[in-house]
């Protein structure tokens, strides 16, 4: 599977399986996958709310590839996801949206987007 972001990076979901199993393999130490996410150029829709249903794909797609990295045994320490809010991009500004919580950056307003309620669900089925 392969497809890209709003910023143009290519998304390779089995890279979370295969890139840890092999660091694993080789060193024996847990992994920390620090930064995983992507971008896209979310919106808030006339309900008020942010409906990022290609991110939604995009973790399923990731943290399934991850579940099959434990599942061949490697020692995932932890997992962070990139990133909480929409942030600032240094070859892009503010044009690009990577956050779970929707900014309005003239008024500050944080809007939960849809992936946050799914990560939440997801991270309460697995804990």
């Amino acid at each position: 599977m392969l497809w890209g972001t709003a910023i143009g990076w290519p998304i390779t979901p089995p890279a979370l399986r295969w890139g840890p199993r092999f660091l694993y393999e080789r060193y024996r130490l847990p992994i920390v996958i620090n930064e995983n996410g992507m971008s896209a150029h979310d919106v808030v829709s006339p309900d008020g709310k942010v409906h990022d249903p290609n991110r939604i794909t995009f973790l399923e797609a990731y943290l399934a590839e991850l579940e099959k990295a434990t599942e061949d045994g490697v020692d995932i320490d932890s997992y962070f996801l990139w990133s909480l809010m929409d942030n600032f991009e240094w070859s892009r500004g503010y044009t690009e949206r990577f956050g779970l919580v929707y900014v309005d950056h003239q008024t500050q307003q944080r809007i939960p987007k849809d992936s946050a309620a799914w990560y939440t669900q997801w991270i309460d089925r697995h804990t």
